[in-house]
């Protein structure tokens, strides 16, 4: 039920000018298959970490091994250069076949099929944000971003609603039809995805919970910012693993710190030990001299009584400052 169709490539290498079937402006199709992709998934977008970073939404890519659908998350990274926008991938439906068109970097957004991915990308172009004399602007309206860290923002709701969940273009999709300047964005120069985004891509092909077939259009992972994977709801998956290796390392620093304590009472216990048994002849050669003393103090006088005294303490206050 699943086919793959070798990829068409321009001569150009640049969009086409003329529509495609389905009024389709695309830089080429890259493969296709006979079933359509699933819904976009709803999801939180988590903050911009990172000032200039661009929002890349996420999207359901084919693996021809697998002949499944993987979800793609969504992601901020760096773009090529300033000035730079993305158009997202889209998939559309022609001629039996649901073909899939690659994202590009330009300096205009072009035509992505009337997607709503959400978070400014509702369809046609983006109001997520704008390039400001080499600086990106965000619209806090539509898109997240750490205040702390990100201050070139700005509030705009003056854009149409799209509630569409649709993930293809044409019959059973999105109807949409490029305008003159989508038409016009496709004969710009373009810049393919950049290394993160591929490296996003082929981690997401290698995550088998991101198959459609295993998660039923709900991927675990829905979006990433910072080397962070976060699911739909917005909750971030390395944080227990975090506290995991956080608790390990705990408990492995309590480990040596009991093991450490054991051995100073055992070296203490020894030691006591040794000092007792060391002690032992010293009492009991004493013990004679303290019953002649007692029988003749006269002999001994009071000066012979205090190097006893002082000699006794010295030795037993010395035996105490060791075992403490």
């Amino acid at each position: 039920m699943k086919t793959i169709i070798k990829s068409l490539i321009l001569v150009t290498g640049l969009a086409i000018a003329a529509p495609l079937a389905n009024a389709q402006v695309s830089v080429g199709i890259g493969i296709s298959a006979r079933i359509a992709p699933p819904a976009i998934p709803v999801y939180v977008q988590p903050d911009c970490p990172v000032d200039g970073y661009l929002w890349t939404p996420g999207y359901w890519a084919w693996d021809n091994d697998d002949n499944d659908y993987y979800w793609v998350p969504g992601a901020w990274v760096a773009p090529p250069d300033p000035g730079y926008l993305w158009t997202p991938p889209y998939w559309a439906f022609a001629d039996g076949y649901y073909g899939f068109h690659a994202g590009y970097w330009g300096l205009h957004v072009g035509f992505y099929g009337g997607i709503n991915y959400g978070f400014g990308y509702g369809g046609s172009g983006y109001y997520g944000g704008r390039w400001d004399g080499g600086h990106f602007r965000y619209n806090t309206a539509v898109t997240r971003v750490n205040t702390r860290i990100v201050h070139n923002t700005y509030v705009n709701n003056s854009f149409s609603r799209n509630n569409s969940r649709s993930s293809f273009n044409g019959p059973g999709g999105s109807n949409a039809r490029p305008t003159s300047q989508e038409a016009a964005a496709a004969r710009d120069h373009h810049v393919a995805a950049t290394r993160s985004q591929t490296a996003n891509q082929t981690s997401a092909r290698g995550n088998r919970a991101q198959r459609a077939g295993v998660n039923h259009g709900s991927p675990s992972v829905a979006s990433r910012a910072n080397g962070r994977s976060f699911s739909s709801q917005g909750h971030t998956s390395t944080v227990t693993h975090s506290t995991t290796r956080t608790t390990q390392r705990t408990n492995s620093v309590q480990h040596s710190t009991n093991a450490a304590r054991q051995q100073g009472q055992q070296q203490r216990m020894q030691s006591r030990a040794q000092s007792q048994q060391h002690n032992a002849p010293r009492q009991q050669h004493s013990a004679p001299m303290q019953q002649h003393t007692q029988s003749a103090p006269r002999q001994m006088g009071g000066g012979g009584g205090r190097p006893m005294g002082g000699g006794g303490g010295h030795m037993g206050g010395g035996g105490g400052d060791h075992r403490r």
